[in-house]
């Protein structure tokens, strides 16, 4: 299994807001619909709006693939939320790490475990680590 990490990003918000924002997927919409087109690569914003979301339950568009779902998996409040990938070609999880700062601010640390072949490691790797790096950016723009 291959681990990814961003970096602790700081978000102007307390532990428990962050954590009640992202644990309960319906948030999400609300986060995806508000977020500045200055954060989203241009082509990525069609993506967007092929979002599906239930209060457990994510899915995304992934290109041939067809769709990827995430469902919540672990939960331990205010401090790390964790999902699943359900029928994904391989194994794996995405996890946000949430770590409380002071009342106002808390850093967030997202990390994907997947299980990738050894092989495609090096040609995958580097997509896979700008991905989570870029998920981490985006909270720093999210009104929690």
């Amino acid at each position: 299994m291959a681990t990814y990490k961003s970096g602790r990003e700081r978000v102007l918000a307390s532990a428990e807001n962050v954590y009640s924002k992202l644990s309960d997927l319906e948030n999400l919409q609300s986060v995806i619909d508000n977020l500045p087109e200055d954060k989203i690569p241009a082509d990525k914003r069609g993506m967007l709006e092929q979002i599906k979301i239930t209060a457990d339950s994510i899915s995304l568009p992934a290109g041939p693939v067809g769709e990827l779902k995430l469902q919540v998996s672990k939960l331990e409040p205010f401090s790390f939320i964790e999902l699943q990938g359900v029928g994904t070609p391989v194994p794996l999880s995405l996890g946000v790490r949430i770590d409380p700062v002071n009342d106002s601010e808390s850093d967030v640390q997202v990390l994907l475990d997947i299980e990738i072949p050894m092989m495609l490691k090096p040609m995958i790797g580097g997509t896979l680590q700008k991905m989570v790096d870029q998920f981490a950016t985006v909270m720093t723009a999210v009104k929690f």
